[in-house]
């Protein structure tokens, strides 16, 4: 089951996390790093990357304007921190805020580093690895061990401020999402939603199916949105206040992924059954749109196109609103278990042990 948590998280090389020079971590967090070396800046900069799925659960960041489809091509590595001399891997995606990047390790550390130097700034020891990303979030980071524990850290000194222990099911597969003063959490089969502040209990739900949710929670309008990898590949909505069932919709196939929500409908991707679109509100389906291979990637919303890529190493943008098909584009070596994340007119997605950019109009190659 551990290999596929990742499909919420941009896998880094090996043992090493890696910067490129005129972008911050790993391209997709498309956040212009400070040259000063400082560590942390008086407000948070709009284009900070600071949850998996970012604040407005699409994989998209529009407030990117230096990095784009001219200058995506001169990428360089700036800096490499070794994080592990083990056999594993990197499942964490990192978090960027206040020029602090954030990540998770194999070796059961929180990690922050400079983001402009890549120096060491604090690490705090779980009791289990960490796949789960960061949510960074008024100074403080969110983020699951396989200890079954969630931890809230002083995003400045590593600190931890809370923890709450998971009781019903396993934590640490699913990443955490921050919204209006709660945090929301999935272990096991249940959804939990906490006091942001204090980690006390809010309320919990159950699927009741025995089967491990590895979708990580979509939280938008009021409501929580997350999918099943059960036969049937139920796709659930939860009032996010009281976490009461609104509506749910079966895909046919296990849900893999964590969805993407905008302009009031839901997005999601099921393993045999391609891309879905479900109305937010009520559960009914706008439309589905078939893969050549299979789904385990989450996908990304940006300027009226859904962006997914399958284990074959197909990319495909497909329309919004309609669900045709907009261009589809090949990697070497599939994607797997990577999700795309979009910026400025730029697909970044990881195909295995290459990362590609590619035009988000055209699907041509940019980079690797």
């Amino acid at each position: 089951m551990k290999a596929l948590t990742a499909h919420r998280k941009q896998t880094a090389s090996s043992h090493w996390l890696n910067l490129l020079a005129i972008a911050p971590l790993w391209l997709i967090l498309s956040t212009v790093v400070p040259a000063t070396g400082q560590t942390s800046s008086p407000t948070p900069s709009p284009a900070d990357w600071t949850q998996f799925l970012r604040d407005n659960m699409q994989r998209w960041n529009p407030y990117e304007t230096v990095l784009g489809p001219g200058n995506v091509g001169s990428f360089r590595v700036k800096w490499m921190f070794p994080v592990w001399t083990g056999t594993n891997f990197l499942a964490s995606s990192p978090s960027v805020a206040n020029g602090v990047v954030y990540f998770g390790s194999e070796d059961n550390n929180v990690y922050a580093l400079n983001a402009s130097t890549g120096a060491k700034l604090w690490s705090f020891k779980t009791g289990g690895t960490v796949h789960t990303s960061p949510a960074v979030v008024n100074g403080v980071v969110y983020v699951g061990s396989d200890d079954d524990k969630l931890y809230a850290l002083n995003a400045s000194t590593g600190v931890k401020l809370w923890s709450y222990a998971i009781t019903v099911g396993l934590a640490g597969s699913s990443s955490p999402a921050v919204a209006n003063g709660v945090v929301y959490y999935i272990a096991g089969d249940h959804v939990y939603a906490l006091n942001a502040n204090t980690g006390a209990l809010l309320w919990s739900y159950g699927t009741g199916s025995g089967v491990p949710i590895l979708s990580s929670p979509a939280v938008a309008n009021g409501m929580v949105y997350f999918g099943l990898p059960e036969a049937f590949g139920t796709v659930y909505a939860l009032n996010a206040s009281t976490g009461t069932k609104l509506w749910s919709y079966a895909t046919g196939s296990p849900v893999y992924s964590s969805p993407a929500v905008a302009n009031g409908v839901v997005y999601v991707t099921s393993y045999e059954n391609g891309l879905f679109a479900l109305n937010a509100s009520s559960g009914e389906l706008s439309w589905n749109y078939a893969t050549a291979g299979v789904v385990v990637t989450s996908p990304a919303v940006a300027n009226g196109a859904i962006y997914i890529g399958d284990n074959g190493g197909t990319i495909y943008a497909v329309n919004a609103s309609t669900g045709t098909k907009l261009w589809i584009s090949g990697v070497v070596g599939g994607v797997g278990s990577s999700s795309p994340a979009v910026a400025n007119g730029v697909v970044y997605i990881d195909g295995g042990e290459t990362a590609y950019a590619l035009n988000a109009i055209t699907g041509s190659q940019l980079w690797s």
